[in-house]
Protein backbone atom coordinates (compact mmCIF):
# COMPACT_ATOMS: atom_id res chain seq x y z
CA UNK A 1 0.00 0.00 0.00
CA UNK A 2 1.32 3.44 -0.93
CA UNK A 3 2.14 5.82 1.89
CA UNK A 4 0.12 8.98 2.12
CA UNK A 5 1.58 12.22 0.79
CA UNK A 6 2.82 14.79 3.30
CA UNK A 7 0.16 17.26 4.38
CA UNK A 8 0.20 20.71 2.82
CA UNK A 9 2.77 23.06 4.26
CA UNK A 10 1.65 26.06 6.29
CA UNK A 11 2.44 29.53 5.02
CA UNK A 12 6.06 30.46 5.64
CA UNK A 13 8.30 33.42 5.01
CA UNK A 14 10.41 33.00 1.88
CA UNK A 15 12.20 36.27 2.44
CA UNK A 16 15.11 34.37 3.95
CA UNK A 17 16.95 31.17 3.24
CA UNK A 18 15.55 29.68 6.43
CA UNK A 19 12.05 30.44 5.12
CA UNK A 20 12.17 28.32 1.98
CA UNK A 21 14.18 25.66 3.78
CA UNK A 22 11.29 25.22 6.22
CA UNK A 23 8.87 25.05 3.29
CA UNK A 24 10.69 22.19 1.56
CA UNK A 25 11.91 20.32 4.67
CA UNK A 26 8.71 18.25 5.06
CA UNK A 27 9.20 16.80 1.57
CA UNK A 28 12.83 15.78 2.03
CA UNK A 29 12.00 12.57 3.87
CA UNK A 30 11.98 9.59 1.45
CA UNK A 31 9.12 7.11 1.49
CA UNK A 32 10.20 3.48 1.20
CA UNK A 33 6.76 2.29 -0.06
CA UNK A 34 6.70 4.95 -2.77
CA UNK A 35 10.28 4.21 -3.75
CA UNK A 36 9.63 0.47 -4.00
CA UNK A 37 6.48 1.11 -6.03
CA UNK A 38 8.50 3.18 -8.51
CA UNK A 39 11.08 0.40 -8.75
CA UNK A 40 8.29 -2.08 -9.47
CA UNK A 41 6.46 0.04 -12.05
CA UNK A 42 9.67 1.05 -13.84
CA UNK A 43 12.25 -1.75 -13.76
CA UNK A 44 9.76 -4.61 -14.12
CA UNK A 45 8.15 -3.21 -17.31
CA UNK A 46 11.61 -2.43 -18.69
CA UNK A 47 12.72 -6.05 -18.25
CA UNK A 48 9.36 -7.27 -19.60
CA UNK A 49 9.82 -5.16 -22.73
CA UNK A 50 13.17 -6.79 -23.41
CA UNK A 51 11.49 -10.21 -23.07
CA UNK A 52 8.78 -9.15 -25.50
CA UNK A 53 11.39 -7.87 -27.93
CA UNK A 54 13.11 -11.24 -27.83
CA UNK A 55 9.95 -13.05 -28.89
CA UNK A 56 8.96 -10.30 -31.32
CA UNK A 57 12.10 -10.92 -33.38
CA UNK A 58 10.48 -14.13 -34.60
CA UNK A 59 7.46 -12.16 -35.78
CA UNK A 60 8.54 -8.84 -37.27
CA UNK A 61 10.91 -5.95 -36.73
CA UNK A 62 7.85 -3.71 -37.14
CA UNK A 63 6.80 -5.04 -33.73
CA UNK A 64 10.29 -4.96 -32.20
CA UNK A 65 11.06 -1.33 -33.04
CA UNK A 66 8.03 0.20 -31.24
CA UNK A 67 8.80 -1.98 -28.22
CA UNK A 68 12.40 -0.71 -28.28
CA UNK A 69 11.19 2.89 -28.42
CA UNK A 70 8.89 2.27 -25.45
CA UNK A 71 11.80 0.68 -23.58
CA UNK A 72 13.75 3.88 -24.26
CA UNK A 73 11.00 5.88 -22.57
CA UNK A 74 11.20 3.60 -19.53
CA UNK A 75 14.98 4.03 -19.52
CA UNK A 76 14.47 7.78 -19.10
CA UNK A 77 12.43 7.01 -15.97
CA UNK A 78 15.15 4.63 -14.76
CA UNK A 79 17.67 7.45 -15.17
CA UNK A 80 15.51 9.73 -13.01
CA UNK A 81 15.56 7.08 -10.27
CA UNK A 82 19.33 6.78 -10.77
CA UNK A 83 19.50 10.56 -10.46
CA UNK A 84 17.56 10.55 -7.17
CA UNK A 85 19.83 7.82 -5.80
CA UNK A 86 22.80 10.06 -6.62
CA UNK A 87 21.27 12.79 -4.47
CA UNK A 88 20.56 10.31 -1.69
CA UNK A 89 16.88 11.19 -1.89
CA UNK A 90 15.19 8.09 -3.33
CA UNK A 91 15.53 5.81 -0.29
CA UNK A 92 16.16 6.76 3.31
CA UNK A 93 19.08 4.30 3.35
CA UNK A 94 22.34 5.46 1.80
CA UNK A 95 23.33 1.87 1.02
CA UNK A 96 20.00 1.23 -0.72
CA UNK A 97 20.48 4.38 -2.83
CA UNK A 98 23.99 3.33 -3.81
CA UNK A 99 23.04 -0.26 -4.68
CA UNK A 100 20.08 0.76 -6.82
CA UNK A 101 22.11 3.62 -8.30
CA UNK A 102 24.83 1.23 -9.48
CA UNK A 103 22.23 -1.14 -11.00
CA UNK A 104 20.46 1.72 -12.78
CA UNK A 105 23.86 3.04 -13.84
CA UNK A 106 24.63 -0.24 -15.59
CA UNK A 107 21.33 -0.12 -17.49
CA UNK A 108 21.92 3.51 -18.50
CA UNK A 109 25.66 2.98 -19.18
CA UNK A 110 26.51 5.65 -16.59
CA UNK A 111 29.14 5.30 -13.82
CA UNK A 112 27.24 6.07 -10.64
CA UNK A 113 29.91 7.58 -8.38
CA UNK A 114 31.56 9.69 -11.06
CA UNK A 115 28.21 11.01 -12.28
CA UNK A 116 27.16 11.78 -8.70
CA UNK A 117 30.29 13.88 -8.16
CA UNK A 118 29.89 15.78 -11.44
CA UNK A 119 26.17 16.38 -10.89
CA UNK A 120 26.80 17.79 -7.41
CA UNK A 121 29.08 20.35 -9.05
CA UNK A 122 26.30 21.21 -11.50
CA UNK A 123 23.92 21.95 -8.63
CA UNK A 124 26.47 24.20 -6.97
CA UNK A 125 27.23 26.23 -10.10
CA UNK A 126 24.05 26.26 -12.23
CA UNK A 127 23.43 29.75 -13.59
CA UNK A 128 26.91 30.99 -12.59
CA UNK A 129 28.59 32.56 -15.61
CA UNK A 130 32.04 32.29 -14.04
CA UNK A 131 31.67 28.56 -13.32
CA UNK A 132 30.30 27.14 -16.55
CA UNK A 133 31.40 23.76 -17.86
CA UNK A 134 30.32 21.50 -15.00
CA UNK A 135 27.56 19.21 -16.23
CA UNK A 136 25.82 21.83 -18.34
CA UNK A 137 25.16 22.59 -22.00
CA UNK A 138 27.91 24.70 -23.58
CA UNK A 139 26.58 28.26 -23.40
CA UNK A 140 28.43 31.37 -24.59
CA UNK A 141 27.58 34.98 -23.95
CA UNK A 142 26.98 37.33 -26.88
CA UNK A 143 30.26 39.13 -26.18
CA UNK A 144 32.22 35.87 -26.02
CA UNK A 145 30.71 34.73 -29.29
CA UNK A 146 31.52 38.02 -31.07
CA UNK A 147 35.12 37.89 -29.84
CA UNK A 148 35.65 34.22 -30.76
CA UNK A 149 37.52 32.94 -33.79
CA UNK A 150 35.60 31.82 -36.85
CA UNK A 151 36.34 28.16 -36.09
CA UNK A 152 35.15 28.45 -32.49
CA UNK A 153 31.92 30.09 -33.63
CA UNK A 154 31.48 27.33 -36.21
CA UNK A 155 32.06 24.65 -33.54
CA UNK A 156 29.56 26.32 -31.24
CA UNK A 157 26.92 26.39 -33.97
CA UNK A 158 27.53 22.70 -34.67
CA UNK A 159 27.17 21.73 -31.02
CA UNK A 160 23.96 23.77 -30.66
CA UNK A 161 22.42 22.29 -33.80
CA UNK A 162 19.28 20.34 -32.74
CA UNK A 163 20.30 17.21 -34.71
CA UNK A 164 23.72 17.11 -33.05
CA UNK A 165 22.39 18.13 -29.65
CA UNK A 166 19.57 15.58 -29.44
CA UNK A 167 20.74 12.64 -31.54
CA UNK A 168 24.53 12.61 -31.87
CA UNK A 169 25.59 14.15 -28.54
CA UNK A 170 23.62 11.67 -26.35
CA UNK A 171 25.23 8.70 -28.11
CA UNK A 172 28.69 10.23 -27.73
CA UNK A 173 27.98 11.00 -24.07
CA UNK A 174 26.60 7.63 -22.99
CA UNK A 175 28.67 5.34 -25.23
CA UNK A 176 32.05 7.12 -25.22
CA UNK A 177 32.49 9.96 -22.71
CA UNK A 178 30.96 8.01 -19.82
CA UNK A 179 33.53 5.28 -20.40
CA UNK A 180 36.42 7.62 -19.49
CA UNK A 181 37.32 8.70 -15.91
CA UNK A 182 37.07 12.48 -15.58
CA UNK A 183 37.74 13.03 -11.88
CA UNK A 184 40.67 12.56 -9.51
CA UNK A 185 38.75 10.76 -6.78
CA UNK A 186 39.76 7.12 -6.41
CA UNK A 187 36.21 5.81 -5.90
CA UNK A 188 34.92 7.88 -8.83
CA UNK A 189 37.66 6.61 -11.17
CA UNK A 190 37.14 3.02 -10.07
CA UNK A 191 33.38 3.34 -10.58
CA UNK A 192 34.05 4.03 -14.27
CA UNK A 193 36.18 0.90 -14.73
CA UNK A 194 33.74 -1.30 -12.80
CA UNK A 195 30.73 -0.04 -14.72
CA UNK A 196 32.64 -0.52 -17.99
CA UNK A 197 33.25 -4.14 -17.01
CA UNK A 198 29.60 -4.59 -16.02
CA UNK A 199 28.40 -3.02 -19.27
CA UNK A 200 30.75 -5.22 -21.30
CA UNK A 201 29.42 -8.35 -19.56
CA UNK A 202 25.86 -7.13 -20.09
CA UNK A 203 26.48 -6.57 -23.81
CA UNK A 204 28.09 -9.98 -24.23
CA UNK A 205 25.23 -11.72 -22.42
CA UNK A 206 22.52 -9.87 -24.34
CA UNK A 207 24.31 -10.47 -27.64
CA UNK A 208 24.42 -14.19 -26.87
CA UNK A 209 20.68 -14.19 -26.08
CA UNK A 210 19.46 -11.98 -28.95
CA UNK A 211 22.23 -12.38 -31.47
CA UNK A 212 24.83 -9.64 -31.77
CA UNK A 213 23.28 -7.78 -34.72
CA UNK A 214 19.76 -7.83 -33.30
CA UNK A 215 20.89 -6.79 -29.84
CA UNK A 216 23.08 -3.92 -31.04
CA UNK A 217 20.30 -2.54 -33.22
CA UNK A 218 17.73 -2.79 -30.41
CA UNK A 219 20.12 -1.25 -27.89
CA UNK A 220 20.90 1.56 -30.33
CA UNK A 221 17.19 2.39 -30.66
CA UNK A 222 16.66 2.22 -26.88
CA UNK A 223 19.71 4.41 -26.20
CA UNK A 224 18.81 6.95 -28.88
CA UNK A 225 15.26 7.38 -27.58
CA UNK A 226 16.37 7.56 -23.94
CA UNK A 227 19.34 9.79 -24.72
CA UNK A 228 17.34 12.22 -26.83
CA UNK A 229 14.59 12.38 -24.21
CA UNK A 230 16.99 12.84 -21.33
CA UNK A 231 19.15 15.47 -23.02
CA UNK A 232 16.05 17.34 -24.18
CA UNK A 233 14.70 17.47 -20.62
CA UNK A 234 18.04 18.69 -19.28
CA UNK A 235 18.29 21.26 -22.07
CA UNK A 236 14.84 22.78 -21.48
CA UNK A 237 15.43 22.85 -17.74
CA UNK A 238 18.17 25.48 -18.08
CA UNK A 239 18.00 26.82 -21.64
CA UNK A 240 14.99 29.10 -21.92
CA UNK A 241 14.56 32.78 -22.72
CA UNK A 242 14.20 34.16 -19.19
CA UNK A 243 16.79 31.87 -17.62
CA UNK A 244 19.12 33.05 -14.86
CA UNK A 245 22.83 33.72 -15.32
CA UNK A 246 24.95 35.94 -13.08
CA UNK A 247 28.60 36.50 -12.26
CA UNK A 248 30.55 36.58 -9.02
CA UNK A 249 28.77 37.74 -5.90
CA UNK A 250 25.65 38.62 -7.90
CA UNK A 251 24.90 34.90 -8.22
CA UNK A 252 22.26 33.71 -5.77
CA UNK A 253 21.37 30.08 -5.04
CA UNK A 254 17.65 30.66 -4.54
CA UNK A 255 17.31 32.83 -7.65
CA UNK A 256 19.29 30.30 -9.69
CA UNK A 257 16.85 27.58 -8.60
CA UNK A 258 13.56 29.44 -8.99
CA UNK A 259 14.50 31.55 -12.03
CA UNK A 260 17.26 29.54 -13.68
CA UNK A 261 15.58 26.12 -13.52
CA UNK A 262 12.37 25.75 -15.48
CA UNK A 263 8.95 24.51 -14.49
CA UNK A 264 8.37 22.31 -17.54
CA UNK A 265 4.64 21.61 -17.59
CA UNK A 266 4.20 18.37 -19.50
CA UNK A 267 1.19 16.21 -20.39
CA UNK A 268 0.55 13.58 -17.71
CA UNK A 269 2.08 10.63 -19.57
CA UNK A 270 5.29 12.54 -20.35
CA UNK A 271 5.48 13.78 -16.77
CA UNK A 272 5.26 10.17 -15.59
CA UNK A 273 7.99 8.89 -17.91
CA UNK A 274 10.23 11.83 -16.97
CA UNK A 275 9.74 11.19 -13.25
CA UNK A 276 8.33 14.67 -12.45
CA UNK A 277 11.70 16.22 -13.25
CA UNK A 278 9.84 18.99 -15.07
CA UNK A 279 9.44 20.51 -11.59
CA UNK A 280 13.10 21.34 -11.89
CA UNK A 281 12.85 24.60 -9.96
CA UNK A 282 11.83 22.57 -6.90
CA UNK A 283 14.59 20.05 -7.50
CA UNK A 284 17.30 22.72 -7.68
CA UNK A 285 15.93 24.46 -4.62
CA UNK A 286 16.19 21.20 -2.69
CA UNK A 287 17.87 18.16 -4.33
CA UNK A 288 16.94 16.12 -1.26
CA UNK A 289 13.30 15.99 -2.35
CA UNK A 290 12.61 12.67 -4.15
CA UNK A 291 10.94 12.84 -7.54
CA UNK A 292 7.67 11.44 -6.18
CA UNK A 293 7.21 14.52 -3.93
CA UNK A 294 8.24 17.26 -6.38
CA UNK A 295 4.73 18.09 -7.58
CA UNK A 296 3.32 17.90 -4.07
CA UNK A 297 5.90 20.41 -2.88
CA UNK A 298 5.24 22.69 -5.86
CA UNK A 299 1.48 22.67 -5.24
CA UNK A 300 1.83 23.28 -1.50
CA UNK A 301 3.02 26.90 -1.40
CA UNK A 302 2.06 30.11 -3.26
CA UNK A 303 5.73 30.96 -3.90
CA UNK A 304 6.03 28.25 -6.50
CA UNK A 305 2.88 29.32 -8.32
CA UNK A 306 4.80 32.48 -9.25
CA UNK A 307 7.21 30.42 -11.37
CA UNK A 308 6.06 30.73 -14.97
CA UNK A 309 5.61 27.28 -16.56
CA UNK A 310 6.97 26.30 -19.95
CA UNK A 311 4.56 24.20 -21.99
CA UNK A 312 5.67 21.48 -24.39
CA UNK A 313 4.78 23.59 -27.45
CA UNK A 314 6.54 26.66 -26.07
CA UNK A 315 9.61 24.59 -25.22
CA UNK A 316 10.26 23.86 -28.90
CA UNK A 317 11.22 27.51 -29.37
CA UNK A 318 14.11 27.11 -26.94
CA UNK A 319 16.06 25.32 -29.66
CA UNK A 320 16.57 28.70 -31.36
CA UNK A 321 17.98 30.32 -28.20
CA UNK A 322 21.73 29.87 -28.11
CA UNK A 323 23.51 32.87 -26.56
CA UNK A 324 23.20 34.65 -23.23
CA UNK A 325 22.81 38.41 -23.58
CA UNK A 326 24.22 40.02 -20.45
CA UNK A 327 22.62 43.36 -21.38
CA UNK A 328 19.03 42.19 -21.62
CA UNK A 329 19.44 39.20 -19.25
CA UNK A 330 17.88 36.89 -21.81
CA UNK A 331 18.86 33.94 -23.94
CA UNK A 332 18.71 34.92 -27.61
CA UNK A 333 19.22 33.30 -30.99
CA UNK A 334 21.90 33.81 -33.64
CA UNK A 335 19.76 36.11 -35.81
CA UNK A 336 20.16 39.28 -33.67
CA UNK A 337 23.92 38.74 -33.67
CA UNK A 338 24.26 39.64 -37.34
CA UNK A 339 23.15 43.20 -36.60
CA UNK A 340 25.49 43.48 -33.63
CA UNK A 341 28.40 42.23 -35.68
CA UNK A 342 27.68 44.86 -38.33
CA UNK A 343 27.58 47.51 -35.60
CA UNK A 344 30.83 46.17 -34.15
CA UNK A 345 32.63 46.36 -37.51
CA UNK A 346 31.25 49.82 -38.19
CA UNK A 347 32.46 51.19 -34.83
Amino acid sequence: MIAEQPTAAPEVDFGSKAGWQRAVARYQQPSTPRALWQVANTFVPYVALWCLMYFSLGVSWWLTIPLAMLAGAFLVRIFIIFHDCGHGSFFGSRRANDVLGVIAGMLTFTPYYQWRWEHAMHHGTAGHLDKRGNGDVWTMTVQEYLESSRWKRFGYRVVRNPFILLLVAPLVLFLIIQRIPSTQGRRERHSVWWINLAVACYIVAMSWIFGIKAYLLIQLIVTMVAGAGGVWMFYVQHQFEDAYWERGDNWNYTAAALQGSSFYKLPGILQWFSGNIGFHHIHHLSPRIPNYYLQTCHDADPLFSQVKPITFVASLRTLTLCLWDEKTKKLIGFAPIRQRRRERHAA
